[in-house]
C-alpha cells in the first residue's frame, strides 16, 4: 500500500507535466495558425514550470525556432539551454522572495513585450511562482519599497485579496500590466494553475488577465490596517496619485487579441490520480481541489473519514482511496521548528489516528512542485510501520506538531517524500489509503 500511494502521487504530478499539456495547447488549430503566420514568435513567462514549458514549446515548434526570441523568468538550479529562449535564474531555489535578478529579468520580458510588432505573436508562459519570479515595481518605487509593504500586510493578517490589490497597483506587470504593453498581433498565455478555483486575476498575480481592483482599493487597504504612517512614502505618493487619476489605471477587461488558457491544474492531477487508483484496485472518492483551512485541522477531518470506510464501509467499503486538493494553511508557533504544510499534514494525522488507527491505512500529501515550505522535501508519508518506529525512537508526534516541526519528525523516521523539483507546480495532492 505504501508504494501504491506513492504511484497514485506520482501520476497526479506525471498529469501535471509541462509537456504534453503545452504541446496540446500549441496544436489548437487557431493559435497554431498565427503562429506559422507570425513574422516573429515573442515567448515570455515566469514560474516554477517555466523552464520544462519553454523545452516543451521548443520541441514542439522546431519548424519555427528561427522566429522565436524568448526570455523566461525560472528558479535558480532550474535552468537549461535552450536553442532560443533565455532562462533567467530569478531566485534561489526553496525561496518565494523577489530578487533584484527578477527585476533585472523582468525588465528584459517587459522590453521584449513592448517591442512586438503588429504581425508579432507572444506566447506568456506562467505557472506558480510566477508572481515572486517576476518583480517589476512601478515607476518610483523600489524592490525594498515594495517588500517592504507586503510585509506590513502579511503581519496584520490581511487577506490574499488585500495584498493582491495593493502588490498589482505597485507593479509594471502585475494586474495585467504585462498585456497592457503589447502591441502585437495576439498574445496568448499557457498558464499551469496552483490555485484554487483557477482565477485568471490571482496565478501570478495575473500579468495578462484584467484586474478587477483599483488604486482606491489598494489605498482603502492600507487604511483599514492603519498601515499609510508606516507605508514607505514612495508607494503612498504612487497610489495616491493613481486614485487621483494621474497614473493609469490597471486593465478592466481584456484586449480581442490577449487570450489566457489554463492548460494544467489540480483537477487534472486528481484525475490521473483517481484513474491510477483504480487500475491498482481501490475505489476512489475524490474531494476535489477546494480543500483549505487550518491544516491540522484538514488531517483530523479526513483522518474520520478514513476511519469510517474503514470500521463502518461509510461511505464506501474498502479498499478505498480518498483523493484531495487544494492548499491548506499553517499557524505557526513562536518558534516553529523545521517542515511545510503536508508533512504537517501527515503528521497530525498520525497523531489523531495513533497506531490502532493506522491499521491498514497509508497516508500520504505532497506538494507537486517538489518542494514543501523552506525544506527538501516534497511532504511526507506514513503508516502503522511509522508510529512504530516513532516510539522505538522515544518521539512524540505530539509534542513535534506543537512546535511545527514535522520535518525532523519523519527524518527520523525514514518517512519524508523526495522527489526533487519537479518543474510543474497545481498545488498539494494528499493520498490516503484504506487496504
Amino acid at each position: 500500500m505504501h508504494e501504491h500511494a506513492r504511484s497514485i502521487w506520482d501520476a497526479a504530478v506525471a498529469a501535471a507535466k509541462p509537456a504534453p499539456l503545452v504541446a496540446e495547447a500549441l496544436a489548437e488549430p487557431t493559435l497554431a495558425t498565427a503562429l506559422r503566420a507570425a513574422r516573429r514568435i515573442v515567448v515570455v513567462g515566469a514560474g516554477k514550470a517555466g523552464a520544462a514549458m519553454s523545452a516543451a514549446l521548443e520541441a514542439v515548434l522546431v519548424p519555427l525556432l528561427d522566429k522565436i526570441d524568448g526570455f523566461v523568468n525560472v528558479p535558480a538550479g532550474s535552468e537549461v539551454t535552450l536553442k532560443k529562449i533565455r532562462l533567467h535564474a530569478a531566485r534561489a531555489t526553496g525561496s518565494n522572495h523577489p530578487t533584484e535578478a527578477g527585476v533585472a529579468g523582468a525588465e528584459e520580458i517587459l522590453r521584449l513585450i513592448r517591442g512586438a510588432g503588429p504581425e508579432d505573436v507572444a506566447l506568456c508562459l506562467l505557472s506558480g511562482g510566477g508572481s515572486a519570479l517576476l518583480p517589476a515595481p512601478a515607476p518610483g518605487i523600489t524592490l525594498a519599497d515594495k517588500q517592504h509593504a507586503t510585509k506590513l500586510l502579511h503581519a496584520c493578517g490581511a487577506t490574499i485579496n488585500e495584498m493582491n490589490a495593493v502588490r498589482k497597483h505597485l507593479s509594471a506587470v502585475k494586474g495585467g500590466r504585462l498585456a497592457q504593453a503589447f502591441a502585437g498581433k495576439m498574445l496568448v498565455s499557457l498558464i499551469i494553475s496552483d490555485v484554487i478555483g483557477d482565477p485568471l486575476d490571482v496565478i501570478a498575480s495575473g500579468p495578462t488577465a484584467p484586474d478587477p481592483t483599483t488604486f482606491a482599493d489598494a489605498w482603502q487597504v492600507l487604511q483599514r490596517y492603519q498601515l499609510l504612517d508606516k507605508t514607505p512614502p514612495a508607494i503612498r505618493d504612487h497610489l495616491q496619485r493613481g486614485a487621483d487619476g494621474k497614473v493609469p489605471e490597471t486593465p478592466k477587461t481584456l484586449l480581442p487579441n490577449v487570450h489566457n488558457h489554463v492548460i494544467g491544474n489540480n483537477v487534472k492531477a486528481l484525475a490521473a490520480a483517481a484513474a491510477r487508483a483504480r487500475q491498482l484496485g481501490y475505489q476512489v472518492l475524490n474531494l476535489g481541489s477546494y480543500l483549505e483551512g487550518e491544516t491540522k485541522h484538514v488531517a483530523v477531518t479526513l483522518a474520520g473519514i478514513v476511519r469510517s470506510i474503514r470500521d463502518q464501509g461509510i461511505p464506501m467499503r474498502p479498499p478505498v482511496c480518498l483523493l484531495s486538493g487544494g492548499e491548506t494553511t499553517v499557524t505557526l508557533c513562536a518558534n516553529p521548528g523545521k517542515g511545510g504544510r503536508n508533512q504537517e499534514f501527515v503528521l497530525a494525522a498520525l497523531h489523531h489516528m495513533r497506531r490502532e488507527g493506522l491499521e491498514r491505512v497509508v497516508v500520504l500529501s505532497g506538494g507537486t512542485d517538489g518542494e514543501d515550505g523552506p525544506t527538501d522535501a516534497a511532504g511526507a508519508v506514513a503508516d502503522a510501520g511509522t508510529w512504530d518506529r516513532a516510539m522505538a525512537a522515544r518521539l512524540s508526534a505530539g509534542d513535534f506538531l506543537a512546535r511545527n516541526d514535522a520535518y525532523t519528525f519523519f527524518e527520523a523516521t525514514g518517512d519524508l517524500l523526495k522527489t526533487g523539483l519537479t518543474q510543474t507546480n497545481v498545488m498539494d495532492v494528499r493520498v490516503m489509503l484504506v487496504g
